[in-house]
């Protein structure tokens, strides 16, 4: 009865740790509507966000100067996590099982890139408030080495929980990475622990990151009021951007409040309700964030937009030279 009474509770955690694949969708004009619109987003923006990193590259200002290393670094991030999730949404709606370790690295760097985008927020977010607040010792603080150094933490920080998850799953199942399954992040859950961490990852992240760029917005608030002139012109620049810091923020957040509603919905709505649910989850909640962030941070800077729109235009007009901000 004991065994009995174990089997049934691990089963039943089983089904929770991957209902997302346990779906089947027939793919006919309905669902491969939806494929396709979610498929050209995300190739458009990542398109946009290639151009905007090639505009970035052609100056050596924009490499040289943090909060434009910063800014390349988040359109890199952004552009593989479209790459990679945009995959496995495919797979996901196609019914189709990978390798394992095709798996594995998928989700590692989906996982990793999901989490440093707010990650590289909080940075820049502290850049902005180191110039605006310390104007005198920025220099000294916002460096080339000390931004790498940054970037380098953050990918440590963003791959830290589903790298531990992996090497349990291979610990606990066997180093057999040509076994094919459904390619889930629940899929690497082999014990209820796991998906507790995984939720106080998500949450620490995220309070820390808020903490931070609330922080930061009222500090260059109070700043902007107490400055006069040009002084006073950067402060409210700064205070705008990082207020859309706080908007991009609340779009990332919204991302793991909805999982959590998702998971409750794969256990009692049908698999039509469920996978249209999960589909606005995809398109509004975890591609929106990424696409905003051309708009957001290029396109409203005057130093890189004349470039970008020259680009775009294929070098048919000239460039109105302006120099890059600190």
């Amino acid at each position: 009865m004991s065994d009995s009474g174990s089997t049934n509770g691990s089963s039943a955690q089983q089904v929770i740790f991957v209902h997302q694949q346990m779906f089947q969708v027939q793919l006919n004009e309905g669902p491969l509507t939806k494929l396709v619109v979610s498929i050209v987003m995300s190739l458009l923006f990542i398109w946009v966000n290639c151009l905007l990193l090639f505009t970035l590259s052609r100056k050596l200002a924009f490499r040289e100067t943090p909060r434009y290393v910063l800014f390349s670094h988040m359109l890199c991030n952004d552009s593989i996590q479209l790459l990679f999730t945009s995959t496995l949404y495919i797979l996901s709606m196609s019914y189709t099982q990978v390798h394992r370790g095709a798996c594995y690295l998928l989700l590692l760097v989906s996982s990793s890139t999901f989490l440093n985008a707010p990650l590289n927020l909080a940075l820049m977010s502290l850049e902005r408030y180191a110039a605006i607040c310390f104007p005198l010792h920025h220099g000294n603080v916002a460096t080339p080495s000390s931004t790498a150094v940054g970037i380098l933490a953050i990918w440590i920080l963003g791959a830290a929980n589903v790298v531990i998850d992996i090497l349990y799953a291979l610990a606990k199942d066997g180093g057999d990475l040509g076994r094919r399954m459904f390619c889930t992040r629940e899929r690497v859950f082999v014990a209820s622990w796991q998906a507790d961490t995984f939720q106080g990852f998500n949450a620490c992240y995220f309070v820390l990151v808020t903490l931070i760029i609330v922080f930061t917005y009222i500090s260059v608030m109070v700043a902007a009021r107490r400055s006069a002139g040009s002084d006073k012109e950067s402060a409210r620049k700064a205070h705008r951007t990082l207020l859309l810091h706080l908007v991009q923020l609340g779009l990332c957040l919204n991302s793991f409040l909805y999982g959590i509603i998702e998971r409750a919905l794969a256990m009692t709505s049908s698999s039509k309700v469920f996978m249209d649910l999960r589909y606005l989850n995809y398109l509004f909640v975890l591609l929106l964030p990424r696409c905003l962030s051309p708009v957001i941070y290029g396109l409203r800077d005057d130093a890189v937009r004349p470039l970008f729109l020259y680009y775009v235009r294929c070098g048919t007009q000239k460039v109105k030279k302006v120099k890059p901000s600190h």
